[in-house]
């Protein structure tokens, strides 16, 4: 046996920009990693995230280090431990798990045991903007059964009813992006408790969000930045109801199946997230999500352009990958 593993940069337009309270982007920058074997190709993709150091060469420089050893028959489980957790290992691990599907002719959701696959509601991101063209978006897209949108400023209850009086009957998911302060924090939950908020995703920077688990939380509140792998879990019991596992974040689809399973045993809500990226990242996300309480992979619905052989979307609903894009 011998693997030969590659590297590559691709760039992929995104539709209008897309912004959160760290910032703004018109396109998406990921880093596709294949590996190659007696003529079979299994490929993974991964997002750099400047909020955890990562930049595009230094994901790319992790990537080629293992190129040795996946010739020598690096394994997945082996893989956890030369790798660290995040984007780097993520690419890896998926073009592993792709690459052992098409050699086995055996589907990656039957090995995980997600047998009864189905098209799943994905949440709609909604980028952040003055309230006014949060509103138009959210009258654009009031059809759509789930919501998610980008808020983290000192005025966030304006964006907030604007959003809602535009899409009366959505359910709305919040995501703050660390953006909110513990002056606000009691404000900004109230009103999302008023405008039935489903969900507040990560309203408190990461290290300083103790505040949560001193007040009564009116609207269910999820983890994002606050945790990234299986050992993060306990810790957080006392101030997150859910957590929102991303595959860039646990370094790939083996660690997001240990994570979700303890997760699930711990009595959190599980939410199956992704970054900007096109249909090869979410694939493997749209499996891991098969039985989540919230899916939020709407990340090709946000491109101008996707790769070939995409996955279906049909309104909000996303069906599972076809095996001649992922697993």
């Amino acid at each position: 046996m011998v693997r030969h593993l590659e590297a590559t940069i691709e760039t992929f337009p995104i539709a209008g920009t897309f912004t959160i309270s760290r910032g703004s982007k018109t396109e998406a920058e990921v880093v596709t990693c294949t590996i190659r074997e007696n003529g079979v190709s299994g490929r993974g993709e991964c997002v750099p995230y400047k909020r955890y150091g990562e930049t595009m060469d230094g994901v790319m420089t992790d990537i080629r280090s293992v190129a040795d050893a996946i010739r020598d028959g690096l394994t997945r489980e082996e893989l956890q431990t030369r790798m660290k957790p995040g984007a780097a290992r993520n690419a890896v691990d998926c073009a592993l798990w792709d690459l052992e599907a098409k050699r086995s002719g055996r589907r990656v959701a039957g090995v995980i045991g997600a047998t009864s696959q189905k098209p799943l509601v994905t949440a709609f991101t909604l980028s952040l903007g003055e309230p006014a063209a949060m509103a138009d978006e959210a009258r654009k897209n009031a059809q759509r059964p789930l919501l998610k949108i980008k808020l983290g400023t000192d005025d966030d209850e304006s964006r907030l009813r604007a959003v809602r009086a535009a899409a009366p009957d959505a359910r709305i998911i919040v995501d703050a992006n660390e953006g909110w302060t513990e002056g606000n924090l009691a404000h900004h939950m109230a009103i999302a408790a008023e405008t039935n908020v489903s969900l507040i995703e990560q309203p408190l920077p990461a290290g300083k969000d103790a505040a949560l688990a001193g007040i009564h939380r009116l609207v269910s509140v999820c983890a994002d930045e606050s945790v990234h792998a299986t050992k993060d879990l306990a810790s957080l019991r006392d101030r997150y109801d859910a957590v929102n596992i991303k595959l860039d974040k646990t370094g790939g689809l083996t660690e997001a199946l240990a994570m979700k399973a303890e997760a699930q045993r711990l009595g959190f809500m599980v939410m199956i997230g992704c970054m900007v990226g096109s249909s090869l990242a979410m694939a493997p996300a749209v499996l891991l999500a098969q039985d989540a309480d919230y899916a939020d992979l709407d990340g090709p619905l946000l491109l101008a352009r996707d790769r070939p052989d995409g996955l279906y979307y049909e309104g909000s609903l996303v069906h599972p990958p076809m095996p001649s894009l992922w697993g």
